[in-house]
């Protein structure tokens, strides 16, 4: 049988690897996939996740409770060489080994873009993946815990500022699901009152969130601006050393907690590693029918999908021409590829991926929303309840929509859990901290010997004298 190499178990690689075991006959093909974490992650609950709405194990779906016929490998690709139609594979421990394949379909993704702004890469955390939403929760609610005990100054309102940078969709998202949480904790906080928290958002263009109407983003900065967050536009950050961020307005202020949403790349593990042709941008060269190469040259046997790859938009809605890197097109895209291996594997023509955008919407806190497709914007409550029916039924599986879904019916008759497990990143601490420990073979050795006490010469008899007569 044809072996099938899914690198990469996002968005597009789960979808890939769960409708070919829909569409494949019974020894038509082997299917393995081969990521990093053994779980797609549902992107589009991470701000949920951040602030307490959603359980993180619940945005995630489990790659071998769901692909029942795959074979899944957590472990990493290092290397596609499609020349020799191997591909190296490194696990986490072990020696990498080198895995044979006769179809390869590349989907590993993208990760967050930086810039070399001082003080980023030791300060701030990203926005890609469940670990990184799950600790954003933990490191607010912490911080609320710290601040309730000092005094205000330097170091409360340290603790007690938010910086997002990038007004994108992820990062307006967010900043209004933090603001609405923080706003919900105040009750729970008696020491802390609303005006000692602080919300900025930092975006180097004079727009946010391009995908809506101009309209819209007004009335979502507005609607920012009432709830006590700011958002700077036409700024950069230029320094976040030891927490310190700097403006290029001038402007300053001191966070403990900085998220950087400003931007994705091509997962570079993949792109960097292979000899299948990348764009100018560092994104695979992919067809129109999800095939790799161009429109001329068609790379037989390899294919590509999702953020990782560069994917025409026959719509002419894209931006360059290609489809924009988001949760709508990587999953259309793996339904489709899996329905085009399947043909091509019996010797039929691919179709091409040809969608319109559904529209945008978006949660910025709790009951406040915004939809747009075309000229048709909705905002405020309305919009919130089409952004969570939207994604509670996009969500993949019965059993991850029912766990979503139930959290939502959850916190709306109990409220969100506000216990913060930030420990978690260390779990060992307690224990090692009263752990008893044998002592080191060093510290007998060191002792002095004691010493016999030295004993005394035994004094000398004399010899008798004769007694004088």
């Amino acid at each position: 049988m044809p072996k099938i190499l899914i690198v990469g178990g996002g968005y597009a690689g789960f979808y890939t690897a769960w409708k070919l075991e829909k569409w494949l006959r019974a020894g038509e093909a082997e299917v393995t996939i081969v990521d990093p974490r053994p779980y797609m992650t549902y992107q589009p609950f991470l701000p949920e996740v951040a602030s307490g709405s959603v359980e993180p194990r619940h945005a995630v779906v489990s790659q071998r409770r769901h692909l029942k016929r795959t074979e899944v490998i957590t472990a990493q690709v290092t290397y596609v060489d499609h020349a020799n139609k191997t591909a190296t594979i490194t696990p986490p421990v072990g020696e990498a080994w080198q895995f044979e394949y006769d179809i390869v379909v590349v989907t590993a993704g993208a990760v967050s873009r930086t810039f070399p702004i001082p003080g980023v890469a030791d300060q701030a955390i990203g926005l890609k993946t469940i670990e990184e939403a799950a600790q954003i929760r933990d490191k607010m609610l912490t911080n609320f815990d710290k601040a309730a005990l000092l005094p205000a100054g330097p170091e409360r309102d340290r603790l007690l500022t938010v910086v997002v940078v990038g007004g994108g969709f992820a990062g307006i998202e967010i900043f209004g699901e933090l603001r609405s949480f923080a706003s919900a904790l105040l009750k729970r906080y008696p020491q802390i009152e609303f005006e000692d928290t602080h919300f900025h958002l930092i975006e180097a263009m004079g727009r946010i969130m391009p995908e809506v109407s101009l309209p819209t983003s007004h009335w979502v900065i507005k609607n920012l601006a009432r709830r006590g967050a700011e958002i700077h536009l036409e700024t950069q950050l230029t320094s976040a050393v030891d927490g310190v961020v700097q403006l290029s307005t001038g402007e300053s202020m001191e966070s403990d907690l900085i998220i950087w949403t400003a931007g994705v790349m091509a997962n570079p593990t993949v792109v960097r590693n292979t000899d299948l042709p990348i764009e100018e941008r560092g994104r695979l060269k992919v067809r129109a029918d999800l095939r790799v190469g161009t429109e001329d040259e068609i790379i037989a046997d390899a294919w590509g999908a999702g953020d990782v790859a560069a994917v025409p938009d026959l719509t002419g809605g894209g931006v360059g021409g290609f489809c924009v890197p988001n949760a709508q097109h990587a999953v259309r895209q793996g339904k489709l590829m899996s329905k085009n291996i399947v043909a091509v594997l019996r010797g039929e023509k691919p179709k091409e991926y040809y969608h319109k955008n559904a529209g945008a919407v978006a949660g910025i806190g709790l009951g406040i929303g915004v939809f747009q497709k075309g000229k048709l914007g909705i905002k405020g409550f309305p919009a919130w309840v089409m952004h969570r029916g939207y994604h509670g039924l996009a969500m993949p599986t019965w059993e991850r929509k029912i766990r979503v879904i139930g959290n939502w019916v959850l916190n709306l008759l109990l409220d969100r859990d506000i216990v913060s497990l930030e420990d978690r990143t260390q779990p060992r601490a307690e224990f090692e901290k009263f752990a008893a420990r044998p002592k080191p073979p060093a510290a007998d050795a060191e002792k002095p010997e004691k010493k016999a006490p030295a004993r005394k010469p035994a004094a000398k008899k004399e010899p008798a004298k004769a007694d004088a007569k």
